[in-house]
């Protein structure tokens, strides 16, 4: 079938180059790691996925190489620990917080006590709502991740490119799709589906697209906290339930890579093997083991968001403040917390398929092609 790869790596390396302006070196940036321009907070959610500790890493080496001293520090996914956490920061003098929430709406009463201090708070990919507290939010296009999350399932299928340009003599199906989405307390999972459905929902119209547990609401599709293991239950659950007449699955939309992940053993519990049959499946994050599931076949594509890139941004964002600056920023109507509208900055995702794994995230240097098994 006919594919094409659908994503600009000369406009992204150009971004790149924008952003680094966004974090201006504190007291000069001579003395870089040395701490003296005072303690970050950063509070990630979890190591249990291998992308929040890309994220915090690189957050906490680009603060240290502007002069800052870091409190880096992982939640676990239990939000009182998280909490904690957070506390601890400001008690310990804090002159900004990065928070990427487990659950966006528990940090109302924390926030109090910052903005009591004075200390700004960048919301970090997961948008904190319910809160007047929040000051910047540095993220994705997470509408487009799920727009984009779509376009690989349906280019799977061979229906349209990666770019949702429709591909002509395409298949007529029907092809039976089940729907996955994330966890209800992150705003980012409404985002990636609202996308998704976008692009999906003309094509479950007109019954191109077959969601034999009918299943399309993302209550009915969540999978709290993004786990595997859940998903896994889920799908084990789908196919017992819909598909023991003998029909088969032809696709899945996934949002994130260790739900794809719990998805595909389900699968080969159930008999599924790569080849012809084999569900196209979508996923988010380019994890190691997920890109190669993705070279052995077993996923067909993720979502490449480039957590250097973010760290670059909302570290920026904590120094422009500090410095008594406005941070770059490129949208200022997207991101309603319920309380106000969070000026933000939004990078752009990029599809990674096998075709374009190696120039990617080889040839950027995220992954080397031995973590890869290339």
């Amino acid at each position: 079938m006919k594919k094409r790869t659908a994503f600009a790596l000369v406009s992204a390396a150009a971004m790149v180059v924008g952003l680094a302006a966004c974090a201006p070196a504190a007291g000069g940036g001579s003395d870089a790691g040395s701490g003296d321009g005072g303690l970050i907070g950063v509070a990630m959610p979890t190591k249990s996925s291998e992308r929040w500790i890309a994220d915090g890493n690189a957050l906490k080496k680009t603060l240290e190489d502007q002069g800052f001293t870091v409190d880096l520090q992982y939640a676990e996914d239990d939000i009182p620990t998280q909490v904690s956490q957070v506390e601890n920061m400001i008690t310990k003098g804090a002159k900004a917080l990065i928070i990427a929430a487990i659950d966006g709406t528990t940090l109302t009463s924390v926030l109090e006590t910052a903005a009591g201090d004075k200390i700004p708070v960048i919301s970090y990919d997961r948008l904190i709502v319910d809160s007047p507290n929040v000051d910047y939010y540095a993220t994705f296009d997470n509408f487009l991740v799920g727009q984009q999350q779509a376009w690989t399932v349906l280019n799977g299928l061979g229906l349209t490119e990666l770019d949702g340009t429709p591909i002509d003599g395409a298949p007529a199906g029907p092809f039976n799709i089940e729907l996955f989405a994330g966890s209800l307390d992150d705003n980012n999972a409404f985002f990636f589906f609202n996308g998704a459905m976008d692009v999906l929902q003309p094509y479950i119209d007109d019954k191109t697209l077959v969601v034999k547990s009918t299943q399309t609401d993302i209550e009915q599709a969540a999978t709290l906290r993004w786990d595997g293991a859940e998903a896994q239950s889920r799908m084990e659950d789908l196919l017992t339930a819909n598909y023991s007449d003998g029909s088969k699955v032809n696709a899945v939309l996934s949002p994130y890579d260790g739900i794809s992940r719990g998805i595909i053993s389900a699968l080969t519990d159930a008999g599924y093997s790569v080849g012809a049959e084999w569900p196209i499946i979508s996923g988010q994050d380019a994890e190691v083991d997920s890109v190669k599931a993705i070279l052995a076949g077993e996923q067909y594509a993720t979502i490449f968001k480039d957590t250097r890139e973010l760290a670059k941004v909302a570290a920026g964002m904590a120094i422009a403040v500090l410095n008594g600056d406005k941070p770059e920023i490129n949208d200022t109507e997207t991101y309603d917390n319920k309380v106000k509208v969070v000026p933000s900055y939004l990078l752009e995702p990029i599809q990674v398929t096998k075709d374009n794994v190696t120039e990617a995230l080889v040839d950027t240097g995220y992954w080397t092609a031995a973590e890869l098994g290339l």
